[in-house]
């Protein structure tokens, strides 16, 4: 069995387990099933640990070596034009659909002021969430760290992404002796962070199985009458919106699908199982090179850019989110609303933090544009871990998809190393 059966067979056997013990409703199956969950959490750490170094590094050194700055220029230009273009259809299409959904659906009062009442209980953790949310002005402040060492520690990617470039792009200005006595350490530390990398996924499966087990357990309890049409909407609109991506990927990156689909289902795997996007970062890196080939620019520079900032996902959940929540309080939305919900929801995707629950925390600008309580986020946060597994997914998805297309597009990137194109399959990141 290959690695990527062997991750996707621990998945799938989670999911019924705990799907099962969901159903027996036995207290001491419940119980097993929390008991197993830190093991999931440690396979997690186990790989976040290696992503602020992993991301610095490569990054460092993609822009380093990339022959010359005119091809990360062009690289930049036509990855934020895909960004964009992108997320506007998926925020636009959302937004029509989920809009027309809700219209249709007749929420039951009694059950829509308990919601309202639940989510009093959230209120605190909404408020605590939402006063960290910065404004437009401080957001745009915070993006030049004043501590790049803090921001990394902090987890904070997007400064820290912007200081690594800068120190990339300085370094190209340096001596040749001291900018390649750098890139030397710098592919050191890449390299190190892969071996590392490979070493964790080595227990894949068993660690996303115990991810996949307390989950299923979860969403077997947190159905609820009144949010099942916004659960439905979200995960439908995840599910078309990645099955889109493969024959798009495929024709515009002149690539097989089934080499598409081989290389994006590891990372999709642990995607789904963590709920995070930069969990799937080395998995995405690894695939990139041993199973698409992809241009050297494209996997040390776009991707970990990508994914610490591209929400393809988010972009819908973001959207149909605010919609329920305006349809929940019986706010009317406006054409002038829906675009307010369509635009902000695109430029929020960029400050999505890449871990769990990431959208609902970035959803608070959203709402407050568009007038609606902020509030409501605590009914969002009961059935989060119904929604949040494919939102990340479709971010991990997306951001594979485009790496993809920009090799189709970019054919001046700098083309893969012969060690990267002819690594054997098994060395492949599994998760």
């Amino acid at each position: 069995m290959s690695p990527t059966a062997r991750v996707i067979a621990g998945l799938v056997a989670g999911l019924v387990v705990g799907v099962g013990i969901a159903l027996s409703g036995i207290p001491a199956l419940i119980k097993l099933a929390g008991a197993i969950e830190p093991l999931g959490t440690l396979f997690i750490n186990a790989i976040r640990m290696t992503v602020i170094p992993l991301v610095v590094s490569t990054l460092i050194v993609g822009i380093a070596t990339t022959s010359g700055a005119g091809v990360i220029g062009r690289i930049g230009w036509r990855a934020i034009a895909l960004f964009l273009v992108m997320l506007s259809i998926s925020a636009t299409a959302s937004a029509l659909i989920a809009n027309s959904v809700f219209k249709m659906i007749s929420l039951d009062e009694s059950a829509t002021e308990a919601l309202r009442a639940s989510a009093a209980s959230s209120t605190t953790m909404a408020t605590e969430q939402a006063a960290k949310v910065p404004t437009i002005a401080q957001w745009l402040v915070d993006l030049v760290p004043i501590n790049p060492i803090k921001a990394a520690a902090d987890g904070t990617m997007l400064p820290l992404i912007i200081f690594t470039l800068a120190f990339g792009i300085a370094l190209t200005r340096v001596s040749p002796t001291s900018r390649e006595s750098a890139v030397r350490f710098f592919s050191a530390v890449s390299d190190a962070m892969l071996v590392l990398v490979r070493w964790v996924l080595l227990v894949a499966p068993i660690g996303v199985f115990a991810l996949a087990v307390p989950l299923a357990v979860k969403l077997g309890f947190s159905a609820a009458k009144a949010l099942a049409a916004y659960v439905i909407t979200v995960n439908v609109l995840c599910v078309v919106g990645i099955a889109l991506l493969y024959p798009i990927a495929s024709f515009v990156g002149r690539v097989p699908i089934r080499r598409f689909a081989r290389a994006l289902a590891p990372a999709q795997a642990v995607a789904f199982s963590s709920r995070s996007s930069l969990a799937a970062l080395p998995t995405m890196l690894e695939t990139a090179g041993t199973i698409l080939n992809l241009p050297t620019a494209i996997r040390t520079f776009f991707l970990p850019l990508a994914a610490s900032v591209f929400r393809f996902g988010g972009a819908i959940g973001i959207t149909v989110g605010v919609l329920f929540i305006a349809r929940l309080y019986g706010v009317p939305i406006s054409a002038g609303t829906l675009a307010t919900i369509v635009v902000m929801s695109v430029l929020t995707t960029f400050s999505i933090p890449g871990v769990p629950g990431g959208s609902i925390i970035a959803m608070v600008p959203v709402l407050l544009a568009a007038g609606l309580p902020v509030q409501g986020i605590g009914v969002l946060l009961a059935v989060d871990a119904t929604t949040d597994s494919f939102r990340t997914t479709t971010n991990v998805s997306g951001t594979l998809a485009v790496a993809t297309m920009l090799a189709g597009v970019a054919p001046d990137a700098t083309p893969p190393t012969p060690a990267a194109a002819s690594a054997p399959e098994e060395l492949t990141a599994p998760a």
